[in-house]
Order: C-alpha cells, then structure tokens, then sequence
C-alpha cells in the first residue's frame, strides 16, 4: 500500500558561510558563502523523507517548464512523480546563513497564482493511495475541485492527514486529522471570528468544529502538541521530548510523514501522534534538514535514495512490508531485553546478519510481570525499546502484550524467526506459525555466563 503526497513542491535553496564585516555601502553583514545546498521542499520533502525511509511513495504535484523544474525533478529522485505542468515559474526559497543565524531569505516566483489543473494521472495516483498526506503550501493545488472531490470521497475509506496552509484552502470534510502548528491555527481560528484565539486546547475545538475533520493536532513546538477527536470531552496533551536544534524546518512535515506512516501501519491516532512527536523531536536532533542527504547525487540518479542521515524507520509493520517489496529479507527475534548485557548485543548483531532488517518483538511491561514476577521489569518497555533502537544492529521495535509472539509475528510476518542457541536442538515454539507462510525459524549462538537475571540478582546483592 502505498504513501501518496499530494501538494505544492518548491526548490529550497541554503547559502551558508561567515559574517566578518559589514559592507562598504551599508550597514548589514558581507556573508562569504562557503557551501551551496538545494533541495526539494515543500510536499516535495515530505516525499523525499518517506522515500529516504523506504517507504513506496507517490508523489502527486504540478512543476514548472523551467531550470528549477528541472532541479525539483533531479532531488525528486527515488519518489515516484506524478506531475502535471503549473504553467509558471517554479518557486524558489534561497535562505542565506551566517554560522548558524539567518540572514535573509529570497522568495522568486511565489506569488499566489491560479488553481492548477489535475491530469487523469494525477487523481488515479491518489485513488491507490493506502493513506494520503495533503501538504498544502498554498499554491493552489489542494483548492482544485476535481481533486477534492476525490479526496472528500476517499476520506471515509483510507486516512487522510491534511498539512494546511494559511493561504490555502480549508481541508475537505471528514480527513483524519489536520495539523496546524500553533501560528497556523490561531491565524485560521482569527480569519474566521475576526476576535482572539485562546489557548490551544481553545484553537483546536474552533477549528475541529469548523473543519469538520476527525481530529485536530495543533503542533507547538518544544511544547508538543494538543490533540482533539471528534467526541472527546476535551483535548488531550502529546508532550515532545527535550531536544537541541537550532533550525525547525522541516519538523512540521517531518511529523505529517510520520503521522500517515503509522496510521498505515494499524495504530489508533492518539499513539499515531505520540510516535509522530518524538519522530519530529528526532529528526531535529539529527540535524533536521541540513543532514539530509543530496539525492541529485549519483545514488539517486540510479534509483536508490540514500537513507536519511541520523534517522531509521522504526514502523515495524511497514518497515516489514517495505523490505519485502524491494526483495529483502526480513529478520525477527524476541524477549523481555531488561537488562541488556553483551550477550544481547552478540545475539542481535548475529541476527541482523542474516537479512536486511532486524525487528525485535518486545515483551510489554504486563507480559514481562506475568513471566517474570511482579519485580520485573527493571527498565519499562519504552526505555527498553529505545535502547534496542539505539543499537545499529535493530531497525525495529514491535512491543507486544500476549505472553508469546505469535501475534506480533502473525503481523510481522518475517522470513526468518531467530531465537539463542539455548534452544538448539529443540523445535522452537514459533515454529508451526512461521513456516506457515513460508518463513524459517534459526538459532544463533548462546552466550553462557551472561543472562538478565544473573544481572538483577548481582544488582540486588548489592543493593
């Protein structure tokens, strides 16, 4: 099933260098430029992050005949396009930056222009769409009647999450969730009232009404967002993990990415949000969009994005099927991780050599008390989970409540399911169900002398 993106693509351009003086002709800083980077922006990078994850995504965009048309195509490589011709200039963002400060930012050719008109191509793109993702820049392409008109019908079949836009359109009736960040909404909730917004949790139950979408997520920064479902009493809180970043760009439509990817995936829109957040929080720890890869490089122009520096898909499900589709082979193993110890590290990165991907089936904190005993466990499961995550060798975490993994693997589906050597000899429990769909189940060595549970009676001793 695939991602589609349906919006406006613009060419972003940085020109960073250092101000050591002021000019001769007036009081403002001489900027000697010392790098040059561009990139697709826009709906164009919500596109290149899910493709730069691994995800199959479509997107469905107008481009310019022109020089800059040709570049959006170049760094658009490894997302499959569906473009229809603007008829104008292709926008142009080119923000200059001296050490880590902005400077100036040039707009060219992004003036308001009429409402594009959408080819057959282009709406029967969005009809396969498994989840659509509306990056609204305010363009015009998301004001085209025909094309709302399909997505007003699509709204009830697959999740819509719609990126709005102060100068676009207000989203089609019955989306899954829109989500403003803060100015956005407050600005929207003005235009309509013409009186003051109020708090967000205020902004949001305005806007839910108004728009008449399933749910509002107005985003606020460090702050995390504010949730609001049609039939909720009142909003919900989705809190952001602290991080260092100087520049937020892109952090919006990296959070609309991860929103739609983990709607696809099955989970229920308050968890989707949670995960988004901290996606968002991540990506801007890693660099946000200046550590992006350049995917006008030779790898793109051969078809193979890059992946995203400082940043992995932690979307089991899909990270799953994605494999899947390019020929990969997808690799699983299980436990409780509590205390995680050499051993671990030795079995996982064995594990990891035996495919493409490596998915580990964790025991959530009830399944983990239920096997182990109410003093179990040391570490809850997200600080467990993110552990894993930390370590290169896992791509993904799959936290389950059952006692066994039956059902996170039914899900999962691997190609190999891998347990310790401790089970050598002996038919693993798992594997009637993998081999049902054609899967194999392996063992790779055990390490005796190093367990979790020598390690909490050690800690206990000491305590």
């Amino acid at each position: 099933m695939r991602v589609v993106v349906v919006g406006d693509v613009m060419l972003d351009v940085d020109l960073s260098g250092e101000a050591t003086r002021l000019s001769p002709d007036a009081p403002v800083p001489v900027v000697d430029i010392s790098g040059v980077r561009r990139r697709a922006g826009g709906a164009g990078l919500v596109a290149r992050m899910l493709a730069q994850d691994g995800w199959p995504v479509t997107l469905v965009t107008v481009l310019g005949n022109d020089d800059a048309g040709s570049q959006l195509r170049a760094h658009l490589a490894g997302v499959q396009l569906v473009a229809g011709t603007s008829g104008y200039p292709s926008p142009v963002k080119t923000r200059v930056r001296a050490g880590s400060h902005p400077v100036v930012r040039f707009d060219q050719g992004c003036e308001k222009t009429p409402v594009p008109d959408v080819s057959p191509a282009m709406l029967r793109a969005v009809e396969q769409a498994g989840v659509v993702i509306v990056a609204d820049y305010g363009r015009g392409l998301a004001a085209n009647p025909r094309l709302r008109a399909l997505l007003g019908r699509l709204a009830g079949e697959v999740p819509i999450v719609w990126d709005p836009h102060p100068s676009g359109p207000e989203p089609v009736p019955g989306v899954a969730v829109v989500t403003p960040n803060i100015s956005e909404a407050t600005k929207a909730v003005q235009a309509g009232s013409g009186s003051a917004a109020g708090s967000a949790d205020t902004v949001a139950e305005i806007l839910l009404q108004r728009w008449r979408s399933r749910a509002v997520l107005v985003t606020r920064g460090e702050e995390g967002a504010v949730l609001l479902r049609q039939g909720d009493t009142s909003a919900r809180a989705v809190p952001a993990p602290r991080v260092e970043a100087g520049d937020p760009c892109g952090a919006g439509d990296r959070l609309a990415a991860s929103l739609a990817v983990h709607l696809l995936a099955g989970s229920d829109l308050p968890e989707a949000a949670a995960l988004a957040v901290h996606d968002a929080a991540d990506f801007l720890a890693a660099g946000g969009v200046s550590a992006l890869p350049d995917t006008a490089g030779a790898d793109a122009a051969a078809g193979h994005p890059a992946p995203a520096a400082g940043r992995r898909t932690t979307e089991p499900v899909l990270l799953a099927r994605s494999v899947r589709e390019r020929g990969g082979t997808v690799v699983a193993t299980g436990g409780c991780f509590d205390l995680i110890h050499a051993g671990h590290v030795r079995s996982l990165t064995a594990a990891r050599g035996l495919g493409d991907c490596l998915i580990v089936c964790l025991n959530s904190d009830d399944s983990v008390r239920r096997l182990k005993g109410p003093q179990r466990p040391i570490i809850g499961q997200h600080d467990r989970a993110e552990l894993l995550l930390a370590m290169e060798c896992v791509d993904a975490v799959m936290v389950f409540d059952e006692d066994t993994p039956e059902a996170a693997l039914d899900r999962l589906r691997p190609d190999i399911w891998v347990k310790g050597g401790d089970y050598k000899g002996a038919r693993l429990p798992e594997a009637d169900l993998v081999e049902r769909w054609g899967g194999r189940c392996l063992t790779v060595p055990f390490h005796p002398a190093r367990s979790t549970t020598g390690l909490a009676d050690a800690l206990a001793k000491v305590s």
